[in-house]
């Protein structure tokens, strides 16, 4: 089957499992569990670009295997943190300049537009299932830098988890573990795993899912990770401002004086 053809079954998969995502916000009056989809998006769309084959070679299974624990961690980690009724604030803000009609808008300004950020980040997972070349060095690097990106994601969730345990931390700002080093360890995890799902891509040919990790890149960075987070936190939490000027945003380094 064309790639082409391969890619769309994947667009068809995401946008119907987001209209099921959109059915259930009308319900609940709230949309928060569209983060709980996010990971999912890729591993249903996976599932779909598996379909069409008869067999999958080494680096299919490898990255399928990785992406599998990358987006049930990530996905089970956000169901338990935003499990309730309220609504997160970032889609109250959403809601509110939205308004009236937000709960019709919503199909398309956050379901259908997940889906089709997924959809365009999915390529390497594509491109890795779409090949029959033999493993190499490049695939190496790739795993290992996934399986970097995942433990460090999963270590920075964890230790946020435990610090907003404590009543004593409502308004006060995490600087321990790795969230020492770097503002936002979650996010860098996010991207080193991106970029190995790329490598490994590239390792068998798949030079054009680059889009896809630039795109998850600029995401994470100036849209919804580090630049919408750190909009008003200062606000909601002063001792931050000293954490910006000792702590790198993205890149872990050694904390500043």
């Amino acid at each position: 089957m064309p790639v082409l053809d391969l890619y769309l079954n994947g667009v068809y998969v995401m946008l119907a499992f987001a209209l099921v995502g959109w059915i259930l916000s009308v319900f609940r009056q709230n949309v928060t569990h569209v983060d709980s989809m996010w990971s999912l998006f890729f591993l249903l769309a996976s599932f779909a670009y598996v379909d069409s084959f008869s067999a999958i070679h080494a680096r299919g299974l490898i990255a399928l295997s990785l992406l599998t624990i990358w987006s049930l961690r990530l996905s089970i980690y956000l169901t338990h943190r935003n499990w309730g009724p309220h609504e997160d604030h970032r889609y109250v803000a959403i809601r509110k300049n939205n308004a009236p009609h937000f709960k019709w808008s919503s199909l398309y300004i956050v379901f259908g537009l997940q889906a089709l950020l997924a959809w365009i980040i999915s390529l390497p997972i594509l491109g890795s299932i779409n090949t029959t070349s033999p493993l190499n060095i490049i695939d190496i690097f790739g795993i290992l830098l996934t399986l970097f990106g995942i433990t460090w994601e999963s270590i920075a969730d964890w230790q946020l988890t435990k610090f907003k345990r404590v009543n004593a931390n409502r308004h006060k700002v995490l600087n321990t573990g790795v969230w020492r080093y770097s503002r936002h360890p979650n996010y860098f995890g996010e991207c080193c795993v991106w970029w190995g799902f790329f490598l490994i891509a590239l390792a068998g040919g798949a030079w054009w899912s680059l889009p896809s990790v630039i795109l998850m890149t600029l995401l994470l960075l100036k849209v919804s990770g580090v630049a919408l987070l750190e909009k008003d936190i200062a606000e909601r939490r002063p001792e931050y401002l000293h954490y910006i000027k000792t702590t790198n945003a993205f890149i872990p380094g050694k904390p500043k004086r």
